[in-house]
């Protein structure tokens, strides 16, 4: 059953009745409003995922850092339990419609996305996946389609956006169509510069009106495949060529593999995927620190694979099984999706908006509030 607002409003009391008090030196408090907004989403995460990095990571995992956070209930419109496409339409678009559709509402008809909304307001616009750039998650920030499957038709709708910089995997569906277009020549026409072997440096693309990177056939290489830094790097990348103009920014950049690995019940796919996107939250806190002007959200679109750190089960010499607390052993409930809430985690101008629990569509609001960019 879905949550009832009363059992949200305790959860609330309960939960946050102190938020004020815990902020350090270093965290942006006032309501300062923000002039550029990086979207960190890591697909398949809830709080054990992230607990993980606690046991597994060798250095201070980064989500230590962030002072401002929430939770937030993904059911969507038509389901208890959300896929990926009606979680990131919910981020982008701030409405709540059925699994699987692309940007568009619980009725089929089209709903503006975040990119489409501030493109006209000069504010330039960034997606980032370590799947092809075709899959729902980024998609539904530019494509509007009823099924995430249309994948060739969302890379058509790509060549059309309002996108100024996208990286990620999914070269197939533009150059090796069943209907025979090439959509590389389309982008060349319609003024993207995009690159299918690596990531430039930033003078590289400096001059570019619009730059994309499609650098696999469909998904990235896992990092246990040896894909390297290449989330952070193109991160990275992507802030320096958005905010080359310093007119303002909107980024989305997602650690899309944490979910594979969590339909696979694959321990370690999941908990490198899960360190590396760790990786990318520090990269960009830090970027956001020095900016000051930049409000930073880490969230996920749902949990998959009701992944648990749980005891070891060990042996005694008598054959007799018990739980050995000191030793972790990951273990999954499904090979699907749950129903958990998801932590939402805020740093700088405006964060402090991000603090409670809230419906998932309530994320896309929330950034226009505190941005006034929806006016």
């Amino acid at each position: 059953m879905k949550l009832k607002n009363s059992i949200i409003s305790v959860v609330v009391i309960s939960m946050f009745s102190c938020k004020t008090t815990n902020v350090t030196s270093n965290e942006v408090t006032s309501n300062k409003t923000p002039k550029n907004v990086i979207l960190l989403i890591s697909d398949g995460t809830g709080l054990s995922q992230i607990s993980s990095a606690f046991y597994y990571k060798n250095s201070t995992p980064n989500y230590t850092r962030f002072k401002n956070v929430g939770l937030i209930n993904t059911s969507s419109s038509r389901q208890d339990i959300t896929d990926s496409a009606a979680g990131a339409t919910a981020f982008a678009a701030g409405v709540k419609t059925y699994n699987g559709a692309v940007g568009v509402a619980d009725d089929s008809t089209h709903v503006e996305n975040i990119i489409e909304l501030i493109s006209s307001k000069n504010i330039k616009t960034g997606v980032i996946a370590t799947l092809a750039i075709t899959h729902a998650t980024p998609a539904s920030f530019y494509a509007h389609t009823l099924s995430r499957d249309s994948q060739e038709e969302i890379a058509v709708q790509l060549t059309q956006s309002k996108v100024d910089f996208f990286a990620g995997g999914g070269l197939k569906f533009f150059d090796n169509r069943k209907d025979g277009q090439d959509l590389l020549k389309t982008f060349k026409e319609n003024q993207f510069d995009v690159n299918t072997s690596s990531l430039s440096d930033f003078a590289t693309i400096k001059s570019s009106k619009k730059v994309g990177f499609l650098l696999s056939k469909e998904g990235m290489p896992t990092m246990e495949e040896g894909r390297g830094d290449f989330l952070s790097k193109a991160t990275e990348l992507g802030i320096e060529y958005l905010n080359k103009d310093n007119s303002g920014f909107f980024l989305m950049s997602e650690g899309s593999q944490i979910d594979w690995g969590g339909h696979a019940n694959n321990a370690s796919w999941l908990i490198s995927e899960l360190i590396d996107f760790d990786n990318v939250i520090g990269k960009v806190l830090d970027f956001a620190e020095k900016d000051g002007n930049t409000l930073v959200v880490v969230t996920s679109d749902h949990e998959t694979g009701g992944f648990t750190l749980s005891a070891k089960r060990k042996k005694r010499e008598n054959g007799r099984e018990y739980n050995d607390y000191s030793e972790i052993d990951p273990t999954f409930s499904t090979g699907g999706h749950s129903a958990t809430l998801i932590p939402v985690f805020a740093y700088g101008p405006g964060s402090e908006e991000f603090i409670g629990v809230y419906e998932n569509n309530d994320i896309f609001h929330k950034i226009l509030k505190v941005t006034n960019w929806e006016k």
